[in-house]
């Protein structure tokens, strides 16, 4: 078994394509099928379910796609302490962002990156917080702007910002003509809120909220993300609470209106693995706290 055999089913996995997959790792496509043949035979099962419209995992090669994911992630860290300890610089910087720090701090993050090191290659990966974390545990990415989160394990996290959400009010609901709202004019209001199924930091923020307020009662529809729920808001469904990166929407067909007593917040910080050299070294991570805003920041680690 042999390393560019993993990063070819890993290819495949991923594509459950095996012409996209072949054009991936730059291989012909029989060569490559031949590839993950021979790792079939190897392990003495099925890694694929192959049809003439799809290519599917079976439950063993799911199993393989998720050793494939460590070993090599593995491998490429070795790659880079080796390099680190002899002194190279880094050549690629794998940076994973939830949606509201690509508004804000990131672009900014990545000037200074650039002017500092204008020959290292950058990539952004989107995602929700639990991926980020995953795919820095497994050294996938180097850095993560994420949520606040109870258990980060043995990785690193600082706050950089908190982030106030706003009451959104579709335009043709009375209260985006009120110059000021109260918590009692929302009692006979349809509330739309983020789904608990994920129980992401913002879902349980909301919920604990939504119970203090006495506004549970009030959740007429829910939706797993920002987009989502001012589509509902806009298209006069009901009100919701969003983040004011939000106002900057063009054309938006809603108001971000205060809610008088109420101040929601969501925290926004950066996480590295401190085994990984890329984000511990070069000052990637005095970097990224210099965008800590004062008073709003602090390093935290359970193990």
């Amino acid at each position: 078994m042999e390393l560019r055999q993993l990063s070819y089913f890993k290819a495949v996995a991923e594509e459950l394509h095996f012409g996209r997959a072949a054009a991936r790792v730059r291989i012909a496509q029989p060569a490559l099928s031949n590839h993950v043949m021979a790792l079939e035979r190897e392990l003495g099962c099925a890694l694929f379910i192959r049809s003439t419209r799809r290519v599917e995992l079976t439950r063993a090669g799911e199993t393989f796609y998720d050793r494939c994911v460590r070993i090599l992630s593995e491998v490429d860290l070795t790659t880079e302490l080796t390099r680190a300890a002899g002194g190279s610089r880094m050549r690629q910087i794998k940076i994973g962002t939830v949606y509201p720090a690509t508004i804000g701090m990131l672009p900014t993050f990545l000037a200074k990156i650039a002017r500092k090191f204008p020959d290292v290659k950058i990539h952004i990966a989107a995602g929700n917080t639990g991926e980020i974390i995953r795919n820095l545990e497994s050294g996938q990415i180097n850095l993560g702007f994420i949520r606040p989160v109870e258990n980060i394990g043995a990785l690193r996290f600082f706050s950089i910002a908190s982030e106030r959400y706003y009451l959104a009010v579709g335009h043709g609901n009375p209260l985006a003509a009120r110059d000021e709202i109260t918590i009692d004019d929302l009692s006979d209001q349809k509330l739309i809120a983020f789904s608990r199924q994920n129980l992401s930091f913002s879902e349980r923020y909301f919920q604990e909220k939504f119970e203090t307020y006495d506004l549970v009662k009030n959740i007429a529809y829910s939706c797993d993300d920002t987009w989502s729920l001012v589509s509902l808001v806009s298209a006069g469904l009901g009100i919701g609470f969003v983040p004011e990166w939000t106002r900057e929407l063009p054309n938006r067909a809603f108001e971000l209106k205060k809610v008088r007593g109420i101040d929601f917040r969501i925290g926004l910080g950066v996480a590295w693995n401190r085994e990984d050299p890329t984000a511990s070294r070069d000052d990637i991570v005095d970097i990224a706290r210099s965008l800590a805003r004062p008073g709003r920041h602090h390093v935290s680690r359970v193990e």
